[in-house]
């Protein structure tokens, strides 16, 4: 027997006693945004990579390339896990109707990110000074 959840248009029908099974286009949008942020984290990781190992040595400043590097890889380490245990949460609460909890990765993506850009000003900086004296 099946039971129409209470007015949520977002919920469809599902068997007694369990989760609601949500409308597929809330899974589908829910699945984006998990997506976006994989994006988000494999870019974070290439451009670590690339800043570490790419990036010409900053005079006077060794191992300022690792220095912007190795944080732009763990933050997008950080991201790829944290994207799908949100991904987990919000497809928990849409099967169960509950509202969803609101995300930090973006506070966390932008701080850590404005912290990097103010080191890797920081380095270029001394590299320019120290590199010309």
């Amino acid at each position: 027997m099946s039971r129409v959840t209470s007015g949520n248009p977002g919920l469809a029908r599902t068997p007694a006693g369990g989760d609601r099974e949500p409308d597929a286009r809330f899974t589908f949008a829910n699945e984006r945004t998990f997506l976006a942020w994989s994006r988000t984290a494999l870019a974070l990781v290439v451009g670590g990579l690339a800043v570490a190992q790419l990036l010409p040595p900053f005079p006077g400043v060794p191992g300022a390339r690792h220095v912007i590097g190795i944080p732009l890889i763990l933050l997008g380490a950080a991201v790829a896990v944290l994207s799908y245990i949100e991904w987990q949460g919000n497809q928990r609460a849409l099967r169960r109707g509950d509202p969803l909890r609101r995300s930090l990765l973006p506070r966390l993506l932008a701080g850590t990110i404005a912290v990097i850009a103010l080191v890797a000003a920081v380095l270029a900086l001394a590299s320019a000074v120290t590199g010309h004296s």
